[in-house]
């Protein structure tokens, strides 16, 4: 009787691990929203930076067609960031947060401290054109501070 108890319980634990080992080598796998999460949060850094540099032409290649076609040029384009949007032009802190798929483009939040210190909420609109993603559009919110 002894004897069936340890054979069940070596059972188990050996399903047991099992289980564990098959669990860490699934989540060891890069998974497409992984992906996904680095592109976007490369594109965004990378036009951050290129704005902190004032290199619109490196800026001008993260923007969507939609904005190419609605600012004309990167010195159009970069000024109006300058002008309307200093936290994203001269953020000074960055953090990453959520990101919501939606049908067609994707929400990226991001929280900015801007050059004064004031604190915002960015909701980056990503589109995915030609195998990379594109910035479509910032909206801007003071962050909510909470308690």
């Amino acid at each position: 009787m002894g004897l069936n108890i340890i054979n069940i319980k070596t059972g188990v634990i050996l399903t047991l691990t099992m289980a564990l080992v098959l669990a860490l080598a699934w989540s060891s796998r890069p998974l497409a929203d992984d992906d996904a999460d680095a592109d976007i949060r490369d594109a965004i850094l990378s036009q951050i930076e290129a704005f902190a540099n004032d290199d619109e032409v490196r800026a001008w290649e993260y923007a969507s067609e939609g904005i190419k076609r609605r600012f004309g040029t990167s010195e159009w384009f970069l000024a109006m960031v300058r002008e309307a949007y200093p936290a994203v032009h001269s953020a000074t802190a960055i953090e990453f947060a959520q990101r919501v798929p939606h049908d067609g483009f994707d929400i990226q939040v991001v929280r900015l401290q801007g050059p004064e210190g004031k604190r915002w909420d960015a909701y980056y609109r990503m589109e995915m054109a030609d195998g990379a993603w594109k910035i479509a559009g910032v909206r801007l919110q003071p962050a909510d501070l909470g308690i």
